[in-house]
């Protein structure tokens, strides 16, 4: 996918004035205004109804995708015509919410890791079973929460003179990427070993179960259970919980799997463990490599979801009766969250004054809407020019 965000199409309001529909922001001497829950647009006629979705549902064939496009499509709609201010305060609020619920996510994840590495090693070493060893590997990660611990410390102390855009990068650069490239390179090793052992091994003795390890690795798997529903419901309010509980859900897998191939060895076939170890090794290789890898496309700056953008038109749109045009139209990632440009074109007689508090105004209610790092609004007076601000190489 493209690294740069999709302009949207010039739009010109040759529409009825929404002055009506519009709320005055009190922000003095600003002219700017946001839409309120009229609809200058007339949006919510292409609503569906609970009736026909329900009706929808019902059919055979292709009902349940249809109902489910609809009630997209209405929450959409409903978006678009939320106020900004009424955006930006549940922003505001979820992130409030949230903070002390991320500082136990990852207090918490670093404290039970480091407590449960300890307990996989002793299962692994007293057993000697590969099968353990992938579990362990995958527990033995205190390091890797260091690095996130660290990473949020640094983010939120950031030095804004050395640091302009603050520290929201450090979360994927520094965090992130180095985390799963930690945990991919560790689970090569491990293959490596269970290959090693499957062509060295002689003879058909079982291994030896070790009903202590198993134990050992049960509790683990319900220690892990418990961050990993935590982490479910907190995991869309910061990259480093997502991070956290795609970590809590690979220890579930492994270690239930783990159990299972450690005593499979001991009591079926000896070639039971190494295939596990295997098996595991590889399904968290490629976990953490898609993981790596939409990591690394926020860092390259791949565009925001088409919904998003959207949004930001349609509130640049019906902002100001000013604004006769929106030009252009950009959002994309710069870390984990968005960077926005809005070309606005405005009356060529407007006063400089007014112009640049219309787009100050509109600039700071987008930079409060969730997940919004930063926000760019140029102005402009004529459509004809070319809607590129980006420098030609």
């Amino acid at each position: 996918m493209s690294a740069t965000a999709i302009p949207t199409k010039v739009m010109d309001r040759n529409l009825p004035s929404p002055r009506d529909d519009l709320e005055l922001v009190a922000m003095p001497p600003v002219v700017g205004r946001e839409a309120g829950e009229k609809d200058p647009y007339s949006l919510r006629t292409k609503m569906i109804g609970e009736d026909k979705i329900k009706a929808l549902r019902q059919r055979k064939t292709g009902g349940s995708k249809l109902a489910s496009f609809y009630e997209s499509q209405n929450e959409h709609i409903n978006d678009l015509l939320k106020p900004m201010s009424a955006h930006s305060a549940e922003a505001a609020q979820d992130a409030e919410n949230n903070a002390l619920k991320m500082k136990i996510a990852v207090n918490a994840s670093l404290v039970a890791n480091t407590a449960l590495a300890i307990l996989q090693l002793y299962a692994a070493i007293s057993s000697m079973s590969l099968a353990l060893f992938a579990s362990c590997i995958d527990a033995v990660d205190p390091f890797a929460n260091l690095i996130l611990w660290l990473a949020h410390r640094r983010s939120d102390r950031a030095n804004e003179n050395k640091w302009p855009v603050r520290g929201s990068r450090f979360e994927t650069s520094d965090g992130n990427i180095i985390y799963g490239s930690i945990m991919g390179g560790v689970n090569v090793i491990l293959v490596v070993e269970s290959i090693q052992e499957f062509v060295t091994h002689t003879g058909d003795d079982l291994n030896k179960f070790h009903l202590a390890s198993i134990v050992s690795v049960a509790v683990a798997f319900g220690v892990k259970f418990c961050l990993f529903l935590y982490c479910l419901a907190i995991r869309k309010s910061s990259s480093q919980v997502q991070v956290l509980w795609e970590d809590h859900r690979n220890d579930l897998l492994t270690n239930g799997f783990s159990i299972l191939t450690a005593a499979g060895g001991a009591k079926l076939r000896w070639w039971i463990d190494p295939m596990g170890a295997t098996i595991i090794a590889m399904v968290i290789i490629t976990v953490w490599t898609r993981t790596v890898y939409e990591q690394f496309t926020f860092l390259a700056g791949i565009t925001a979801p088409p919904d998003f953008i959207n949004l930001v038109t349609y509130k640049a749109m019906t902002f100001s009766p000013s604004i006769t045009s929106v030009d252009t139209v950009r959002a994309y990632h710069s870390g984990p969250q968005y960077f926005v440009e809005v070309d606005i074109v405005l009356p060529p007689e407007m006063p400089l004054w007014e112009a640049h508090d219309i787009a100050q105004d509109l600039q700071d209610q987008i930079e409060k809407l969730k997940d919004v790092d930063r926000c760019f609004v140029h102005v402009d007076h004529e459509i004809s020019h070319e809607p590129e601000h980006r420098k030609k190489v």
